[in-house]
């Protein structure tokens, strides 16, 4: 194998691909991408056996072949490299070195079989669709931060991507929950979407995919069985496993009757609620929002630092029922806000009890909030 490329070309490749190996495997291949020239095509491919990217790379083919190499090693060597540089990489088959050469520079670099190589692009996968970058960096950044890190409940470790209906409409939805907050925000369904199973996108692979989803703008072609999903992107081609799971019925924990609305401007509830919570280091101390007619205070209370409250009035807010007191988590509310794109709309029953969120500026969005005792 051998070919010449740009360090940049290459370099960003590398990037994608290296992002995806395990640091702390013990099964040495996978700490090595393969690099294969065939029929005048370069790719890197890079697996932990969970996740396999494989991309096309814009190069110049001197000779067919494959051979793998120390993945960090080498975005590490590539990076290191002068701007504007020729890369050129050479492997003679078998157990030789892969040779690296740049101007004046050179280096080898220890090769393990290709044959060791894993694969995870068999088996069919009959449903596909396509949607915009757009729409799906939408149901991403909307939902990931509702995202389980409690490994017990490995099947709340993911974005549960499913079709539903919505108001008689068919729509893609996405649905994430820790169970303390749940997000839940949909998408017109795309064609050849409508049949397929709700699956769980693990939470690694939601956060590959969101790196690669910055860089394009166009359609992502997505297919899908019950056991893998796969996105194809601009000359990249993301496989994962899905969770082998079942994510709970979450519309049974979504309130239906809560008829105490606040309506209040996204960025003054946001800058507020910083405010107040700045008077605590501790992430998860409450803020308390208490609420008469057109009025909405926020307080928080360190028994370290002491105490902070600012007032919302007629000017901000939109609230015409009766006194209620409620408290969330700081950063759970910020989490929500930050997705809001219009102002904020808050459903509570009383406060005890879940509160819903809403966007005023889509409807497709919805957000459900676990107070806390305060």
């Amino acid at each position: 194998m051998r070919f010449k490329a740009d360090r940049a070309t290459l370099l960003k490749a590398l990037a994608h691909v290296q992002s995806v190996v395990e640091k702390r495997n013990t099964i040495p291949i996978l700490a090595n991408v393969m690099i294969a020239v065939r029929d005048n095509h370069l790719t890197l491919t890079a697996t932990d056996m969970e996740i396999a990217i494989v991309e096309e790379v814009a190069a110049t083919p001197v000779r067919n072949g494959a051979a793998t190499a120390p993945a960090a090693t080498l975005y590490e060597i590539v990076r290191k490299l002068p701007e504007g540089a020729e890369v050129e990489l050479d492997h003679a088959g078998g157990d030789a070195q892969l040779t690296l050469r740049s101007g004046r520079y050179a280096t080898s670099l220890v090769v393990l079989p290709t044959d060791d190589f894993p694969s995870m692009t068999a088996g069919a996968l009959p449903h596909r669709f396509s949607l915009s970058a757009l729409a799906l960096r939408g149901l991403i950044d909307r939902t990931k931060f509702a995202i389980s890190t409690e490994e017990t409940r490995y099947y709340l470790n993911g974005i549960y991507l499913h079709a539903a209906e919505s108001d008689g409409t068919k729509v893609l939805r996405a649905v994430a929950t820790d169970g303390h907050r749940l997000a839940r925000v949909e998408e017109p369904v795309p064609d050849g979407a409508g049949g397929m199973p709700g699956v769980i996108i693990p939470r690694k692979t939601v956060a590959e995919l969101r790196k690669l989803l910055d860089e394009v703008s166009g359609e992502v072609e997505v297919a899908l069985s019950d056991t893998r999903i796969q996105f194809r992107i601009d000359g990249i081609t993301l496989t994962s496993k899905l969770i082998d799971g079942t994510f709970p019925e979450y519309e049974r924990v979504i309130p239906r009757e809560n008829d105490k609305v606040l309506r209040v401007g996204k960025k003054d509830f946001a800058d507020a609620v910083a405010r107040v919570a700045a008077i605590s280091s501790e992430r998860s101390r409450p803020v308390k929002l208490s609420l008469a007619r057109d009025l909405l205070v926020l307080s928080a209370a360190s028994p370290d630092q002491g105490t902070a409250s600012e007032e919302l009035d007629a000017d901000h807010v939109k609230y015409e029922a009766g006194p209620l007191e409620i408290g969330f988590q700081a950063r759970y509310l910020n989490d929500i806000t930050d997705q809001i794109a219009g102002d904020v709309e808050f459903r509570f029953s009383d406060g005890a009890a879940p509160t819903v969120v809403r966007d005023t500026a889509d409807a497709g969005v919805l957000y459900v909030l676990m107070p806390m005792r305060v």
